[in-house]
C-alpha cells in the first residue's frame, strides 16, 4: 500500500505535516480573500479618480464584484473536491486567481479591471472552501475545532494589518502594485500548499460529479423553515458587512477627512472586533445560538437606529461624530463574531446529511445577494455616513423581523 500515489492511499496515510506548519499553512489560504479585499481599499479612491472620474462611487465595485465572484465559485468548489480531490482544486483555483489578478492588474479600463476582480472572486473561492475540507480530512471531532480556532486566530490578524499593507505599497509604487502583491501572497501560500501538503482525499472516498445531488440539497435547504430563515439572516448580516467595506473608507477620507489614518483605524477596528468571536465561544455553551443572535441583532438596531438620527438630523457635536462612528464600526464588524457562526450551526442542524453541499449552497446565497444588497448602499454615498447608516439600520431590522420567525425545534 505504501508504494501507492499519494491520493491512492487511505486517508490515514496521508502524511500529516507538523500541527504549527499545518495551521499557519492553512491561515494563509484563508486569508487569500481578506488580504484581497481588505488591501485594497486604500487604492478606491485613485482607482476612481484614474479610471471612473465622472462617478466615484463606482470604485467600490473593485470589492462587490469580487465578492459576487467568490460567491459564485463556492458553491462549485466544494463539490469538485469532492470528485476531483483537495489539490486539483485548490490548484486550480490559484490559477484562475493569479489570472485575475493579471487581468485586474493591466486593466485600463475600469470594465477591464471589474472582470479581472471577479475572476479573482471565483479563484479565492477555492483555497477558502476547500482549504476547510483539508483539515476535515485530516483532523476530526475536537481535533478539528482546535486547528480551526487557531487557524482563524492567525487568520483575524490579517484583515488588521491588510489597508496598512496596501497603502504602504501605494506609497512606494501606485496602485497597480497591489496586485503584484496578490500574486506574490498567492505564488507564496499555493506554493507553500502544492510542496508540502499531499493530496488528503484518496480516489477511494471520492464521489462522481452530478448535478442532482446538488439540486435535492437546495431542494432540502429551501424546504427547512429553519435553514431557509438562518440563510436569509445570514445574507443581510453579510450584507452589513459588505455595505461598511465599501462605504468607510470614503467616509473615513470625506467626511471625517482621516483618509491618511484609515489603515491604523481600521486594524484598530479590526482587532478589537475580532475579540467578538472568543466572547461568543465563551457564551454559546451557556446562552444558546439563538439567544446570542437575537440579543445582537437587537442591539445592533438600536445602534444602527441611533446613529442614522444623528446623522440624518445633523445632531452629533463635532467633537463626538468621529468616535461615535469608530465605536459603531467596531459594533457593526463585531456583530458577525456573534452571529455568522451561530447562523451556520442554525442552518446545518438539519441538514447534517448534506453537510458538505448544503453549506456550498448557503455560503453560495448569502454571499452573492448580499454583495447585491450592499452594492446601492455603497452607490448612495454622498460625503457623509448617512446611506451607509440608513441601510445598515433596514437590513438588522429585516434580520431581526426574520429572526421572530425562526421557528422552535
Amino acid at each position: 500500500m505504501s508504494e501507492l500515489p499519494i491520493d491512492q492511499r487511505p486517508m490515514t496515510e496521508a502524511r500529516r505535516l507538523s500541527r504549527p506548519e499545518f495551521v499557519a499553512m492553512m491561515a494563509l489560504l484563508f486569508a487569500t480573500v481578506a488580504f484581497s479585499i481588505d488591501a485594497m481599499l486604500p487604492a478606491l479612491p485613485q482607482i476612481g479618480r484614474e479610471l471612473t472620474p465622472e462617478s466615484l462611487n463606482h470604485a467600490q465595485y473593485v470589492i462587490t464584484v469580487f465578492v459576487a465572484g467568490m460567491g459564485l465559485g463556492t458553491l462549485f468548489a466544494g463539490p469538485l473536491s469532492d470528485s476531483f480531490g483537495r489539490k486539483r482544486v485548490i490548484l486550480g483555483g490559484a490559477a484562475l486567481y493569479l489570472a485575475g489578478a493579471v487581468l485586474a492588474g493591466l486593466g485600463q479600463s475600469l470594465e477591464l479591471m471589474l472582470l479581472g476582480r471577479a475572476v479573482q472572486g471565483l479563484g479565492a473561492a477555492a483555497p477558502r472552501v476547500v482549504a476547510l475540507a483539508v483539515v476535515r480530512d485530516l483532523y476530526a471531532g475536537r481535533d478539528m475545532a482546535r486547528i480551526v480556532s487557531f487557524v482563524m486566530t492567525i487568520f483575524t490578524l490579517l484583515p488588521a494589518i491588510a489597508p496598512l499593507i496596501g497603502a504602504g505599497i501605494i506609497a512606494l509604487a501606485g496602485w497597480r502594485a497591489i496586485f503584484g502583491a496578490f500574486l506574490v501572497f498567492s505564488l507564496l501560500s499555493i506554493g507553500w500548499y502544492a510542496l508540502r501538503q499531499p493530496e488528503t482525499l484518496p480516489v477511494a472516498g471520492r464521489r462522481p460529479l452530478r448535478a442532482a445531488p446538488l439540486i435535492e440539497a437546495a431542494r432540502e435547504v429551501f424546504a427547512d423553515p429553519v435553514a431557509r430563515i438562518a440563510v436569509l439572516v445570514q445574507t443581510l448580516v453579510f450584507s452589513v458587512l459588505f455595505m461598511t467595506l465599501t462605504s468607510i473608507q470614503q467616509v473615513f477620507d470625506i467626511h471625517f477627512e482621516r483618509g491618511d489614518g484609515f489603515p491604523l483605524w481600521f486594524g484598530l477596528i479590526a482587532v478589537i472586533a475580532g475579540s467578538a468571536s472568543f466572547t461568543n465561544a465563551m457564551l454559546v455553551g451557556k446562552l444558546g445560538m439563538r439567544f446570542l443572535i437575537r440579543t445582537t441583532l437587537i442591539a445592533q438596531m438600536g445602534i444602527s437606529g441611533v446613529m442614522a438620527v444623528m446623522f440624518w438630523a445633523g445632531l452629533w457635536p463635532d467633537w463626538a461624530a468621529f468616535p461615535a462612528f469608530v465605536l459603531w464600526a467596531i459594533t457593526l464588524f463585531g456583530m458577525l463574531g456573534l452571529t455568522i457562526g451561530n447562523l451556520n450551526a442554525l442552518a446545518m442542524e438539519p441538514l447534517g446529511h448534506i453537510a458538505g453541499m448544503a453549506a456550498s449552497i448557503m455560503g453560495a446565497l448569502a454571499t452573492v445577494f448580499s454583495a447585491i444588497l450592499a452594492a446601492p448602499v455603497g452607490q448612495a454615498f454622498d460625503g457623509t455616513p448617512r446611506p451607509l447608516a440608513l441601510g445598515v439600520f433596514l437590513a438588522v431590522t429585516a434580520a431581526v423581523a426574520l429572526m421572530t420567525r425562526l421557528p422552535e425545534r
